[in-house]
């Protein structure tokens, strides 16, 4: 009988934190799930780690190998090879909590069906402090854009997705020369389908490395304008107020006119919005330009 949950970890040059992660799954109270291993054309000796690990046996491992394609291509592979009901991201240098594969399988057994996109779960810190705040607690189900927008809940939360769904939103475009773009693509247009179920309960504990891509994300605006345009267009189509839309427009035109496109406008999807953009666009552009402070994702 196939396990319920695959745990995914996309992976590039990360074996000396690697190991985090794998503890962490040997400790899990309960083993139904899979470790899928993504790892992103990494040149440190993640592949030798990664098969001592499945020598031990302790943890059921595949292991994926690929060019690197960045963190979005990562997550189109996985999403390929997915073939348990639910699947959770837990990143290279993050581990999850002991008992979150019990909680998450339990939980879902108990209230899940097709008519929820998954569950969406809670982060902290290593020391165990939330990463943001708690989820309204009479609260059963939300999409995640409510979450945020309506409920006013700050701070990264752990999501866990039906497979059914990742997999039949398309994959994140791959642009040449660009290694990322920004994974709540698929999040948003899953929202579009069906909400989440909530549930307040610890699943990860997330460090933000210095060479992650959370702390970088100034430079990654730089590099990565058609990815970042690409997911602009997407939130702007299904922002929840004008007021969002307004401010997916100003990045889209930041992110346009770094890529050098000039059709931005006749590419936009909303027209008017992104034309009352455009000044602040611009501004946003001169700013990213003269700056390389390392910065937050939002």
């Amino acid at each position: 009988m196939n396990p319920i949950l695959t745990v995914f970890t996309p992976t590039y040059n990360r074996a000396y934190t690697l190991h985090l992660c794998y503890e962490s799954l040997k400790r899990q109270t309960c083993k139904d799930f899979i470790w899928l291993i993504i790892d992103d054309g990494s040149t440190d000796n993640t592949k030798e780690l990664v098969e001592s690990w499945k020598a031990e046996g302790q943890v059921p491992i595949r292991y994926h190998f690929q060019a690197n394609q960045g963190m979005h291509g990562a997550h189109n592979a996985a999403y390929e090879r997915i073939d348990t009901e639910l699947n959770v991201c837990i990143d290279s240098d993050d581990y999850m909590a002991d008992d979150a594969v019990e909680k998450i399988t339990a939980f879902w057994l108990a209230n899940g069906s097709n008519k929820y996109a998954g569950i969406v779960g809670l982060d902290a810190t290593p020391k165990g402090d939330l990463i943001g705040t708690r989820m309204p607690e009479q609260l059963k189900s939300s999409t995640l854009s409510e979450l945020y927008a309506k409920h006013k809940v700050q701070g990264d939360k752990k999501l866990v997705y039906r497979s059914e769904l990742t997999s039949s939103i398309p994959p994140y475009p791959i642009f040449p020369d660009e290694k990322y773009c920004p994974l709540s693509y698929k999040y948003i247009l899953i929202d579009q389908q069906c909400p989440l179920l909530v549930m307040n309960e610890v699943l990860c504990h997330v460090e933000y490395m210095p060479d992650g891509s959370s702390l970088n994300m100034i430079k990654q605006y730089k590099k990565n304008p058609k990815g970042f345009a690409f997911f602009r267009k997407i939130a702007m189509l299904h922002a929840v107020s004008y007021r969002e839309r307004f401010r997916e427009a100003i990045h889209y035109v930041s992110s346009s006119l770094i890529s050098a496109n000039k059709r931005f406008i006749n590419e936009s999807p909303r027209k008017w919005t992104t034309v009352l953009a455009t000044p602040a666009g611009i501004l946003l552009y001169l700013y990213i330009q003269r700056t390389n402070r390392a910065t937050v994702k939002r």
